[in-house]
């Protein structure tokens, strides 16, 4: 008694305090570009969407309606749905392991940072984890006696997963896998009752699919096909060494465990089919998603998509850990909350302006979280500038759902761009009649955001930004975080303008390289034009101060780099200076441009390291 009661205390301890820091982050934690849009569905009711069934965007409107139009509300009902499920694990683990064993499953759940996050960000994989356990649940009750509650559980879990995501069907299919392999499976499934539950979860989908024939099956087609390669790719080896730093290694090791065990039956003292069961579904559903890896989609974010398998193994892991040596069970709990609380500080890092800055030019810098209030700030301030009728056109779908959650507006014009398709947002878009063709009768204020483009090809988009909006005026910078976020606002007239395309400036910096350390003077040396018009002055900043201008017009053929740059100063676009760094502190500095075109624009460029030593 004495060791449950002191797993319940842990546990209720855990949860409390984990419930109240995913709380405060999630108050303060910028919108991820994916909470946005579903923002905008949420605010464009309907039954199903390009990109998702209508389960996430309903959630964002609930929230909204009860806490108003801020991240807390969009976010709250995902809140709910996060603290939740370390009950229903523990719930799970107590029917078939017993009490002790459910807290320390529950407790594992809090701590093992994929799960224990669930619920900070408004995305749809929070209510397909509570629809994945619920299936789980019902599938152990209805192995061991059919009954009705066991049904209606399983028919609810199937209802809110296929409102969920389409990648609910892979849990389905999981879980088909595991039952026919299972004989108390196969006489599960010959129950009607069963197969009335299933039919719920069957018409689910219907949704989803009238979406689909009436949209030339545009959702299925990005799923399934578009976005992913379907080619063999090495990067899937990635999920060896990613799946465990998100898992913990320990934990990860301790599930891999569970899942071999419980096929061989090598638990001792727990030989029912239920265990066997949760290894079945655990142990595919990884290895499946590693599996699929080596040909699916690792352009955008895919880590979460294990969670479901591992809720099925974490739920037998405490069984497991029973048979480990103190040491390794204390180290089992230890490095789980090692990478709870970084899973925590990155998102911390997130929310707050003076971290994320630090971390400017690396890996993990979270641009899709970054400068979103600025933005929407500089827009209000440029739109007070301008003609009562203007409006708003964003660049992308990005841009457009980030502004249009802080602007209260879900109705801002797009431009075509490749975002939008490879994000499976273009057909919704244009459902919403969204999509901007470039034509105006009013004045229009566009904002571009160039980090959302690979740099080689940035040039040509903004071509096409041209062909679609006029020549683009002098734009308002928006620079955050050293240049590594930036946003363009230019004030489109009434009427498309003809001439030559005139675009924002672009520019490199061959030397110093970034983080190369200094000692006396720096030298600067690198290109930099601006199509339609020409610079006048390339003007150098260190720590966001100017330090005097680089010579510019210096010889530098770049054309071949950049087909169909228009830049009537080819190609005397080098640029070169020195700088003497006697005056600055040892450490750490920050090299700038800022950029003045003929046309009397002036754009700051994004900033890059150089080390000053003595």
């Amino acid at each position: 008694m004495r060791g449950e009661q002191r797993a319940y205390i842990t546990f209720l301890v855990l949860w409390t305090l984990v419930t109240v820091v995913k709380v405060l982050i999630a108050a303060q934690l910028p919108l991820f570009v994916d909470e946005a849009f579903y923002w905008q569905e949420g605010q464009h009711l309907a039954p199903a969407y390009s990109d998702l069934p209508g389960l996430t965007a309903w959630l964002t409107r609930l929230g909204v309606e009860i806490v108003g139009n801020h991240r807390l509300g969009v976010r709250l009902p995902f809140l709910v749905l996060g603290a939740l499920l370390p009950w229903m694990v523990a719930h799970i683990a107590t029917r078939w392991f017993g009490t002790r064993a459910g807290w320390q499953a529950g407790a594992l759940a809090l701590l093992m940072p994929l799960s224990a996050t669930l619920g900070i960000l408004a995305v749809p994989d929070v209510p397909m984890a509570i629809a994945a356990l619920l299936c789980l649940d019902a599938g152990a009750r209805l192995l061991r006696n059919v009954d009705a509650g066991g049904a209606l559980m399983l028919a609810l879990g199937l209802l809110v997963g296929a409102l969920s995501h389409y990648r609910f069907i892979g849990v389905i299919v999981v879980g088909f896998i595991a039952l026919l392999l299972l004989p108390e499976g196969r006489r599960m499934l010959r129950d009607p009752r069963v197969w009335m539950a299933l039919s719920v979860g069957i018409v689910a989908w219907v949704p989803l699919l009238a979406w689909n024939l009436d949209n030339q099956d545009a959702g299925l087609k990005f799923q399934l096909i578009e976005r992913h390669p379907w080619e063999f790719q090495t990067e899937g080896l990635l999920f060896l060494v990613i799946q465990p730093m998100l898992v913990t290694p320990l934990l990860f090791a301790a599930m891999a465990g569970v899942a071999y065990a419980g096929l061989r039956q090598r638990l001792r003292g727990f030989h029912h089919v239920q265990l066997r069961y949760f290894a079945l579904v655990g142990g595919t559903s990884t290895l499946l998603i590693f599996l699929f890896g080596f040909f699916t989609d690792v352009e955008r974010i895919s880590f979460h998509w294990p969670l479901p398998g591992y809720l099925a193994l974490l739920v037998s892991v405490p069984l497991a850990l029973n048979h480990w040596t103190r040491f390794w069970r204390r180290a089992v709990w230890v490095v789980a909350s090692v990478g709870l609380v970084l899973a925590f500080a990155y998102y911390v890092m997130a929310a707050t302006p003076s971290l994320r800055e630090q971390t400017a030019g690396s890996k993990y810098y979270p641009r899709n979280f970054a400068g979103w209030q600025p933005l929407a700030d500089a827009v209000k301030d440029e739109l007070a500038q301008m003609p009562a009728d203007a409006q708003v056109l964003a660049g992308s779908f990005k841009v457009g759902s980030e502004l249009g959650f802080r602007l209260e507006d879900a109705s801002i014009r797009v431009l075509p761009h490749e975002l939008n398709d490879r994000h499976g947002r273009t057909a919704q878009l244009a459902l919403w009649h969204l999509i901007s063709d470039g034509s105006r009768s009013t004045p229009q204020l566009l904002v571009l955001a160039p980090g959302d483009q690979r740099y080689r090809d940035l040039l040509e988009r903004y071509h096409k930004v041209c062909e679609l909006v006029g020549p683009l005026p002098p734009p308002r910078v928006v620079s955050l975080d050293h240049g590594f976020q930036r946003f363009l606002l230019f004030r489109l007239p009434a009427q498309k303008q003809q001439g030559a395309c005139v675009t924002p400036a672009m520019a490199w910096v061959d030397g110093p390289l970034p983080g190369e350390s200094i000692s006396g003077e720096l030298q600067v040396k690198g290109w930099a034009f601006k199509d339609g018009v020409g610079l006048a002055r390339v003007e150098l900043l260190v720590d966001g101060r100017s330090v005097g201008d680089a010579a510019y017009g210096r010889t530098l053929d770049i054309r071949p780099a950049w087909p169909g740059t228009n830049d009537p100063q080819h190609p005397q676009v080098g640029f070169d200076g020195r700088i003497d760094t006697s005056g600055f502190a040892p450490g750490r500095h920050w090299l700038g441009l800022r950029l003045h075109g003929n046309d009397g624009s002036v754009e700051t460029w994004a900033e890059q390291p150089f080390i000053v030593e003595r």
